[in-house]
């Protein structure tokens, strides 16, 4: 049985991707991992689901489209964000504040 997040994740990926939309699905590592990571999402309080990776992850992808390498490339050519900036983006997000700096 799939959890809600599995649902809504592959309606997004078939609006976008049609057909190929369970290969695509099947073969990324990154959304196999999101898909584990909310599975406690909508089970009540008592499911404790750590979602600070979530939030990295969520933070490095908005880094990566705020300097357009999703239209122009060059990504191996970028040096990186700084740790700090990144940090305090994530802790701006909704319930960030709460987040500590493993992730």
């Amino acid at each position: 049985m799939e959890n809600l997040f599995t649902t809504i994740i592959k309606e997004i990926l078939r609006k976008h991707f049609g057909d190929a939309s369970e290969d695509i699905f099947g073969k990324s590592k990154i959304l196999q991992y999101i898909d584990t990571k909310t599975r406690s999402a909508n089970r009540g309080v008592k499911a404790r689901g750590s979602f600070a990776n979530l939030y990295a992850i969520y933070i490095v992808i908005e880094d990566y489209l705020a300097h357009s390498f999703d239209k122009k490339g060059n990504y191996s050519k970028y040096k990186g964000a700084e740790f700090t900036k990144l940090f305090k983006r994530q802790r701006e997000l909704p319930f960030g504040a709460k987040l500590q700096n493993q992730p």
